[in-house]
């Protein structure tokens, strides 16, 4: 594994000494999954909390009838899991399937513990991306409640630049809350009103 991508992650929110990577790296977990692959399944506790190096994945909650409902994508330099499954090690609520072929660093709920303890530092970084993910959230909320399906669409490709070219345009309608056929029509007459 190349601790690279992680390590200039990390670097644009805290400094770690030499030391404190070798320890990070030494206690980070390594796994590549293959396309279609589950890293949480409903029902499943959530063991890892997950950096992508490589890959698109996508976070979803299947209604009673089977529908897909996608919260969030994530690509490289994104973290995903079953947050709270993870924190409270309960049942996933949610699924987080691969959609490419992808490598992951893996942080099990212990580890990351004894990191905190270890490499105090850890805190403030993980503080900081819950904060941005809880902001994240809320906007995206927001967003749903208040604006129409185009500009969510726009909002969309600027969160995840170059996805569509990686992602099913069923699965870009599910995550805005539209059929794929009015998504066809927002890309297709720009200029029409939503």
């Amino acid at each position: 594994m190349d601790p690279t991508p992680l390590l200039n992650y990390i670097s644009r929110y805290v400094n770690l000494s030499a030391e404190e990577e070798a320890l990070l790296v030494s206690k980070a977990g390594y796994r590549k999954y293959l396309k279609g692959q589950f890293v949480v399944q409903q029902g499943d506790i959530c063991r890892y909390e997950n950096f992508v190096l490589s890959g698109c994945l996508k976070t979803f909650y299947p209604d009673p009838e089977g529908q897909e409902h996608i919260v969030m994508f994530a690509v490289e330099n994104w973290w995903v899991t079953d947050l709270g499954s993870f924190i409270t090690r309960t049942p996933a609520r949610f699924n987080v399937q691969c959609l490419e072929n992808t490598e992951l660093v893996q942080f099990s709920y212990d580890t990351l513990e004894q990191l905190y303890l270890d490499i105090p530092k850890l805190e403030r970084l993980f503080r900081i991306i819950l904060q941005k993910a809880y902001v994240a959230s809320q906007d995206r909320l927001v967003r749903n409640f208040s604006l129409p399906a185009r500009e969510r669409y726009t909002e969309f490709r600027r969160q995840y630049p170059g996805i569509e070219q990686r992602v099913p345009q069923y699965m870009i309608a599910s995550y805005l809350g539209i059929t794929k056929e009015f998504l066809s029509r927002i890309k297709n007459r720009p200029e029409e009103e939503s």
